[in-house]
């Protein structure tokens, strides 16, 4: 075979490009790591300065107010906003000849929680604008215009990450990993802020509440959440009706932040970054054939909200023996959860013990994300249950209610670690689609090589293999979608209770008495929101799951 010295002369030209082209990328990876590093140490400085001024806003209303922290946060908000425009116009416009995309990142379901979240969070700070405009006359004009800029934030936030983020940005690098660190911080600064106003509000202890009577201890001084003191009389007559609903709205402000603070990390992660394979495999959210799962999920569901709605009626009277009822019932609710949780992550466990799929080798920021979250968020939860556990062991755990809230704490335990571990390994596999469509792939082959057999053996017993592997694979499958969608569903309800003001370790004294209020109040109001975005992260990554499936 004869080779011409143009086609030896072309390869060599072409293997000294891409040996350039090797060592350039190596250069530019080195340069960039500056821009990557400070970025980074940009955004953490942004958050500890947040967070100091987050929690002395919250104990300290003469030298630190509202008004500063808001301050502060106005100004971030606005750079973020220049930031993302500046983006829009300019960075995406000319990089659009090279649109690198990251499929995994930014799915539809999650941008559409952030869509959803986003609109909730609009309607939260409408409440609070015409809530502050009521103390306007008497008090700071910056209360009113920190939910106007945080509105006009949500609106433009939510656009940009819904077109961009799955960007892999490869202009204006360094310039945009500086963007994307303070649009991180932001959301988190702002996540810290509402939680913090949540757990200020859902800490507050009336004075004739069950817990202060039944111990001798003052509660520390806590700033109110709200706006408005004593010596500031509302305008109008709607303020309370305004601030009791936009605090019903905090919980999806919250998870806005987090939503968004996990995509701008995505994107901050893939900049520079060169994505081999741009394929996507269309999926499809479907519910058919789907019985099982959905059911009971939604039985589970419907049963928790009807207990939530009595323990939140019942708990705020001043019987004793009503708060007992309401407590004992809520305990017994949440230990049928977590126990019927349990079993359907064993079953869903045992279904990838039996499955073919390999783990993905592939390094995903996506995928590295999800796992961080889900292993960091459920610390949270984990401290409250192990605190739980050691206040009511080392107390005798006497009586139902001891025994109930003991077994209630070991059960999430084992229901956590079961739950990490079902996710984490099923993100980490080959979609079972795919491990279908291959093994429906061989046994075609199969049936042609013994088309020449006979009419008989083509007709009647290739169709019968084929049927009875296709039923199998189907079989799995949908056992699998069974388990995510009730998980999705129970973890749904557990999101909803405690998002929602239920707050049984302050009912419950047991854990306050052998604690102390202050040192209790800090591990709740610390571990219980990580608890609350873990349930939700939990919900987006078994949606993802299920798909996959």
């Amino acid at each position: 075979m004869e080779v011409h010295p143009s086609n030896i002369e072309t390869a060599a030209q072409m293997e000294s490009v891409q040996h350039l082209q090797g060592s350039e990328a190596v250069r530019e990876r080195a340069y960039n790591g500056g821009g990557w590093l400070l970025s980074g140490i940009m955004c953490v400085n942004i958050l500890l300065l947040g967070c100091a001024l987050v929690s002395g806003s919250a104990f300290n209303s003469v030298a630190i107010t509202t008004v500063h922290r808001q301050i502060f946060l106005i100004i971030l908000l606005l750079l973020t906003i220049l930031w993302m425009v500046f983006y829009s116009i300019i960075t995406y416009r000319k990089n659009q000849a090279l649109p690198l995309k990251d499929s995994h990142a930014g799915p539809v379901w999650l941008r559409a929680g952030l869509v959803l979240f986003g609109v909730l969070s609009l309607i939260m700070d409408i409440f609070k604008i015409a809530n502050y405009v009521g103390y306007i006359h008497c008090d700071s004009p910056v209360k009113v215009a920190f939910p106007v800029v945080q509105a006009v934030f949500l609106f433009v936030q939510t656009y940009f990450l819904w077109i961009h983020a799955q960007d892999c940005v490869q202009l204006h690098k360094n310039f945009t990993r500086y963007g994307l660190a303070v649009t991180l911080s932001t959301n988190l600064v702002l996540w810290m802020a509402a939680v913090t106003e949540e757990s200020v509000h859902q800490t507050e202890i009336p004075e004739n509440a069950n817990v202060t009577r039944s111990i001798d201890l003052q509660p520390p001084i806590l700033v109110s959440a709200g706006y408005g003191d004593d010596k500031c009389k509302c305008s109008h007559s709607s303020c309370s009706l305004f601030k009791e609903a936009y605090f019903y709205l905090y919980p999806f402000n919250i998870e806005y932040s987090l939503f968004a603070s996990a995509m701008a990390y995505v994107m901050w992660h893939n900049v520079g970054r060169v994505v081999e394979d741009h394929s996507h495999r269309n999926t499809k959210f479907c519910l058919k054939h789907m019985y099982v799962g959905p059911v009971a999920g939604i039985l589970l569901v419907l049963a928790g909200l009807a207990t939530f709605i009595v323990y939140e009626v019942e708990v705020v009277e001043e019987n004793q023996e009503k708060i007992n009822n309401a407590l004992m019932m809520h305990f017994i609710m949440n230990i049928v959860i977590v126990s019927l949780m349990s079993v359907s992550t064993v079953v869903g466990c045992a279904i990838y013990r039996l499955d073919k799929r390999e783990r993905v080798s592939e390094k995903n920021p996506t995928r590295s994300l999800d796992v961080g979250l889900l292993v960091g968020a459920s610390i949270g939860q984990f401290i409250i249950s192990y605190f739980t556990i050691v206040a009511v062991v080392a107390t005798g755990a006497k009586g139902h209610l001891n025994a109930l809230n003991l077994a209630w704490a070991i059960l999430t335990v084992v229901q956590l670690g079961l739950q990490n571990f079902f996710i984490i390994e099923g993100l980490h596999r080959e979609p079972l689609r795919a491990v279908q469509e291959a093994e429906l792939h061989v046994s075609g082959h199969a049936l042609q090589s013994h088309t020449e057999m006979s009419v008989i053996l083509k007709n009647n017993k290739p169709r019968n293999n084929f049927t009875s592997t296709q039923d199998r694979l189907s079989c799995k499958r949908r056992a699998l979608k069974e388990v995510c969608l009730f998980l999705l569903l129970a973890n749904a309800i557990l999101w909803i209770m405690p998002a929602f003001g239920a707050r049984p370790q302050f009912d419950h004294s047991v854990e306050i008495k052998f604690y102390k209020f202050t040192m209790w109040a800090a591990i709740v109001n610390i571990g219980l929101p990580f608890g609350i975005f873990y349930r939700m992260h939990s919900v987006a990554s078994l949606l993802e799951l299920y798909v996959m499936s």
